[in-house]
């Protein structure tokens, strides 16, 4: 008979170098299903990993792309580390991502052509506001019915992708090109364009955002209360219940804050690279980021160091597809294998394997 048992104490050392052997046996697995496909695995792996940082043909464009595609999934990361770390489970950050642009973008064509410093702040409360609102749709279901928070968020993702479209082809529909799905092209409206903050440096608001919640996450973690009652609310329920946390109100916490910071991420992403809103905004970053989250090992310093890490996988994807021709789909499973052979690894750091003689008869 196969019986699993727990570790009484699982290895450190273990622990850290998870990460890192994932990373490795994804390049393995990764490369073998490119060779599957026909394509060279080694090429395919370099153009992922290596030359959108230092070959001299890509590098020049592909650098900045760098900041322009981590921000958003270091800051979506932050929140769903900080649940995650208390067992609450947030899978619908992509929805959440979705509605703070919708939001975001709302406020500026509500302004348009209208110049103001004020507007993009009103942007950024805007974007905050509409995910932390689609974040508390699966938190009061969960703590008023104590409904599943990882469906009921999930599942509100194919809502707030029903609401895109709707917007893109209806409401926010560019009124000068009637003809053509997607709102005005916001990167043309001064007042509320996310524009570089230092040239060629992909650097933006969003990415200033990120690193204020790295920090914010940090200090919450390990100098605050807060921080103290979500990991004892994940390693210990009942101990944090009789330790007088409130599990109800954790809930909300936890996923307005990752709530919140998934609709920033959506705003400065229409408002700066993306541009517009259009059926096709949605990019995923609110499903891979849930890899980031547990490749930092729920930890916001990790997550700025994961987030860098699967930035440069889209960036190096991308040219993957243009010049092996290599199916987009197949980098999505790419992506996929981090997250599967993380936990792989995780779990056998913390559970063993015992094969154990049954009963007689």
């Amino acid at each position: 008979m196969i019986r699993l048992e727990k570790r009484k104490e699982p290895s450190r050392i273990w622990r850290i170098a998870n990460p890192f052997l994932a990373v490795a046996l994804t390049m393995i697995a990764g490369g073998l299903m490119f060779a599957a496909l026909g394509k060279d695995p080694l090429v395919a792996i370099r153009l992922i990993f290596f030359d959108p940082l230092f070959s001299e043909t890509f590098a020049s464009y592909s650098r900045p792309q760098l900041l322009i595609k981590a921000a958003p999934l270091i800051l979506i990361g932050v929140g769903l580390a900080i649940g995650f770390k208390a067992n609450i489970w947030n899978i619908g950050a992509e929805g959440q991502y979705i509605i703070g642009a919708l939001f975001g973008a709302g406020v500026a064509l509500a302004f348009f052509p209208a110049p103001g410093w004020y507007i993009f702040p009103l942007m950024i409360l805007a974007g905050a506001f509409g995910g932390f609102l689609w974040a508390m749709i699966p938190a009061i279901l969960k703590t008023r019915f104590n409904t599943n928070e990882i469906l009921v968020s999930l599942l509100l993702v194919y809502v707030a992708e029903r609401i895109l479209a709707a917007m893109a082809l209806g409401l926010m529909r560019n009124p000068d090109q009637p003809g053509f799905p997607g709102s005005r092209d916001l990167r043309r409206y001064e007042a509320a364009h996310n524009a570089e903050l230092i040239a060629n440096t992909g650097m933006h608001w969003g990415g200033v955002a990120a690193m204020i919640a790295v920090i914010f996450a940090y200090v919450m973690m390990t100098r605050h209360m807060l921080g103290f009652h979500v990991k004892l609310a994940g390693q210990a329920p009942r101990a944090a219940r009789f330790g007088g946390v409130s599990p109800a109100r954790l809930v909300v916490i936890c996923l307005g804050i990752s709530g919140a910071l998934a609709g920033l991420a959506g705003m400065f992403e229409v408002s700066g690279p993306g541009g517009q809103v259009r059926i096709e905004f949605a990019t995923g970053y609110g499903f891979t980021a849930i890899i980031v989250a547990f490749l930092g090992r729920l930890n916001p310093l990790g997550v700025v160091l994961a987030g860098l890490l699967l930035g440069l996988t889209y960036i190096g994807g991308e040219l993957a597809q243009m010049i092996l021709q290599i199916p987009g789909a197949a980098i999505q499973v790419f992506q996929g294998m981090l997250l599967f052979f993380l936990l792989a690894l995780d779990f056998q750091t913390n559970y063993r394997i015992r094969l154990t003689r049954g009963a007689a008869a």
